[in-house]
């Protein structure tokens, strides 16, 4: 009986309807799990949105400054000014663009999204010119210096949004780091297919050079036709259909991130409650140790892997002979990347990230010794080109994979300071780019010095020692440098999963926070 009795009351009790509130706490944490999962198609179209830098970073980074000099035919010392003021101007507006957006309204469409969809139709525009030859002389310099630095900035608008919505798609970082590495595939596919599009259209039509290039260079028969029977309007069209297609893909990508991404708002704690000053936000992540030291150490890895993009071209083309296949060694270059990156997504996730750094940065110096110490060889040359292809999938991806660590440590240290996200990536941003700067400007600088002859069929000693110092003792220094530095990053794997424990526990407060008010709205 007494048994009876009490299944009689669990049957009862079972029946009671739920304490107010109570479902609407089942349906946020549904909601909230559901958030934070991403799908694989969503984690796609995130991916595809990064094409567009990589895709005309690789063209411009492997190919502008061939085309100043052998295409457009600018002075080595004009070039040199256009290359660097063009990449420091765009550093300067990435932390200008990061502020503005830490500054911007939720909209409809998101807080980042609005740049991206606004900044495309007119940086496609822009990118376009860079790769016209004006039918003037005298304009040249300024022709290129305007449009270069009009497109970066328009680009700025685009990537620095695009970066920090890394922080927006998920609260989860197990899902951003999986999201990250899907980024990291897709861009090294971008950088091998915009090497790809640039290299095998412009390949087809070699600039013409000079074979006397001691003997009147201003020549109009001489630069009008190389010994293949390309003539230098054929060089300058083949430049546009190139720009042309890129400019295609670049518009179909932003579509893809815009239709496919569904951009989070910040909730609650996590929500910036008060907007800080341009220069509040320099002092913050200047002060700020951890970000410091790894934006210092990829500052000089990334100098030493775009020394050795922007001389590539010209190295296989003058120094290695190599005029008729430079494009082929470069598409190895990024496929050899492409093939890595899921390897160092498994490498960094099982060994650790700092670890990964160590391995996957040094990779490549001895085989940039060797291609100096060899005698000129293709097959050799695509040896080399493929095994330093896999350190540059390290250096893609492992920056962007650090970069949430370090803004979640931020948080941890700092939970009273909102809506930096931003802020942090467009200041790395700026580093690297400024970086870019530095090495295409000293480089092309280095070759004027040195006599670079432009549209020669080849060149001084002084200037193939030149191109030989720029792709691998300069490059092995600057990695030495970078991995000391890296010494001293604080962040092991042990200290980030204790700030994820504590971010979960951050986010799990500000739910129950919603919870206690919803049920607060209930009994009212």
């Amino acid at each position: 009986m007494a048994r009876g009795e009490g299944a009689e009351q669990y049957s009862a009790t079972s029946l009671l309807p739920p304490k107010p509130g109570q479902d609407d706490e089942i349906k946020i944490a549904k909601r909230e799990q559901r958030r934070d999962h991403l799908s694989i198609c969503s984690k796609i179209c995130y991916a595809i949105g990064g094409a567009p830098y990589q895709i005309t970073g690789s063209a411009l980074g492997f190919f502008l400054q061939i085309y100043l000099l052998d295409v457009a035919q600018l002075d080595p010392f004009y070039a040199s000014i256009i290359l660097f003021v063009g990449r420091a101007w765009d550093a300067i507006t990435d932390p200008v663009v990061g502020f503005l957006v830490s500054r911007s309204q939720w909209t409809r469409f998101g807080r980042m999204m609005p740049w991206i969809l606004i900044s495309t139709p007119f940086a496609i525009m822009t990118y376009f010119m860079i790769w016209f030859v004006p039918p003037v002389e005298q304009g040249k310099v300024i022709w290129y210096l305007v449009f270069y630095c009009l497109f970066q900035s328009l680009q700025t608008c685009f990537h620095v949004p695009y970066s920090a919505l890394t922080m927006f798609i998920s609260s989860e970082q197990k899902e951003r780091d999986s999201a990250t590495a899907y980024r990291m595939t897709v861009e090294v596919l971008g950088t091998v297919l915009g090497t790809a599009i640039q290299g095998q259209i412009v390949g087809g039509a070699v600039a013409p050079c000079i074979r006397n290039n001691l003997e009147d260079l201003n020549s109009t028969l001489a630069s009008e036709v190389n010994i293949s029977g390309i003539s230098l309007n054929d060089t300058k069209q083949a430049y546009m259909i190139a720009s042309g297609v890129i400019c295609i893909i670049y518009v179909l990508c932003a579509i893809v991130l815009f239709m496919g991404v569904k951009e989070q708002e910040e909730s609650g704690h996590l929500k910036a409650d008060r907007r800080m000053s341009f220069f509040e936000g320099l002092r913050m992540v200047l002060s700020f140790g951890p970000y410091v030291k790894l934006v210092m150490g990829f500052l000089f890895t990334s100098l030493a892997f775009m020394l050795l993009e922007g001389n590539l071209a010209l190295f296989c083309t003058y120094t290695l002979g190599l005029r008729e296949d430079f494009q082929n060694v470069l598409l190895a270059i990024m496929l050899s990347g492409t093939v890595s990156i899921p390897f160092w997504q498994w490498f960094l996730s099982r060994f650790g990230k700092k670890t990964a750094v160590y391995f996957g940065i040094t990779w490549a110096a001895p085989f940039m010794i060797m291609v100096i110490c060899i005698e000129p060889n293709l097959y050799v040359t695509y040896v080399v080109a493929v095994a330093s292809g896999i350190s540059v999938a390290a250096a893609f991806l492992l920056p962007w994979s650090m970069l949430p660590d370090v803004v979640d440590d931020f948080k941890v240290q700092n939970p009273d300071t909102h809506g930096h996200e931003a802020i942090f990536y467009s200041f790395y941003v700026f580093f690297t780019k400024f970086a870019s700067g530095v090495s295409l400007g000293v480089s092309t600088l280095s070759l004027d010095f040195a006599g670079y002859q432009t549209s020669a069929c080849t060149q001084p000693d002084s200037v193939n020692f030149t191109l030989k110092m720029l792709v691998a003792p300069a490059p092995v220094v600057l990695i030495f440098v970078g991995l000391v530095i890296f010494k001293m990053y604080p962040i092991t794997e042990k200290r980030r999963q204790g700030n994820r424990k504590v971010l979960q526990e951050l986010r799990d407060s500000d739910q129950d926070s919603q919870t206690d008010s919803t049920e607060l709205g209930n009994i009212v």
